[in-house]
């Protein structure tokens, strides 16, 4: 809670600058050269509740076009056909998909799926959960189809990956293009203060799921950021120090069925913040 009052109470000085005619031009070039170049989207899975053309509508209110795609919309299983109407249809109204998932790879032919539906959509990375086992055929895939593969963290409930260690560990010494998708809510459950984290493993660091969450414990519930434990001044601190160069995808995981006002108030105070720091 902390940073949320930080923010409005730099908020708040900048409106009384403004009153005193400080001019706004050189306020808003201030502010232009310390913010860093950070990409924004939408990870599919915010979007689980409701139909596909509000989801599109929202994306449009929200002024974000990058979508890290879920199938929910688009099944592994779908037909060339249903994958080129579906994508079609996202990009005729302005939404890039940038990489798909999370998806779930038990098996081989799991891995086999995954890597061909990513070809068909047109993307360059898989944001997925292979098994151990798994981890050597997923690295030819990698090698074969020159495809990135982004692991993602899921707190202390994943006997796999709670947390980003958990998949460096097991990436750091293969092919570069096997990397990490940090879920920093998830991360933040597991004990896991996810600057450090940006720091710490920023030569894998493909993905980010932007959340904040009402605790560092594994019962803690997804809320809006700024209200919750994370520090996100300096989360993004942290980003502008190693150059992150990826798509920063909020997964709002409240109100599902109407996400968009939660969507537009995290947003807000992440942008809000990154701008005054």
């Amino acid at each position: 809670m902390s940073s949320r009052r930080n923010f409005i109470q730099l908020t708040s000085l900048g409106l009384a600058t403004a009153a005193m005619q400080v001019p706004l031009a050189g306020i808003a070039e201030s502010i232009a050269q310390k913010k860093p170049n950070l990409s924004l989207g939408i990870a599919g899975y915010t979007f689980s509740k409701i139909e596909m053309a509000s989801a599109i509508t929202m994306m449009k209110r929200l002024d974000v076009s990058n979508l890290s795609l879920k199938d929910v919309y688009l099944p592994l299983s779908s037909s060339d056909e249903k994958i080129r109407s579906v994508v079609s249809q996202l990009q005729q109204n302005g939404i890039n998909i940038y990489t798909v998932g999370v998806i779930y790879m038990k098996t081989r032919e799991a891995v086999d799926q995954a890597f061909d539906y990513a070809k068909k959509v047109g993307v360059n990375m898989i944001v997925g959960v292979p098994t151990y086992d798994l981890l050597d055929y997923a690295e030819t895939k990698v090698k074969l189809l020159n495809l990135r593969l982004a692991i993602h963290n899921h707190g202390p409930e994943d006997e796999l990956y709670p947390g980003p260690q958990q998949v460096y560990d097991r990436i750091k010494n293969r092919d570069p293009r096997m990397g990490l998708c940090l879920d920093i809510g998830h991360a933040t459950r597991a004990g896991v203060n996810p600057a450090r984290a940006v720091k710490a493993y920023k030569d894998r660091l493909f993905d980010l799921h932007i959340k904040d969450v009402t605790g560092n414990t594994r019962d803690a519930k997804t809320i809006e950021i700024g209200r919750g434990v994370i520090d996100f001044e300096g989360f993004m601190k942290a980003l502008r120090q190693v150059n992150y160069k990826g798509v920063c995808s909020f997964e709002f995981e409240k109100d599902m069925q109407d996400p968009l006002p939660g969507l537009a108030e995290s947003m807000g105070f992440f942008k809000g913040t990154m701008a005054l720091i």
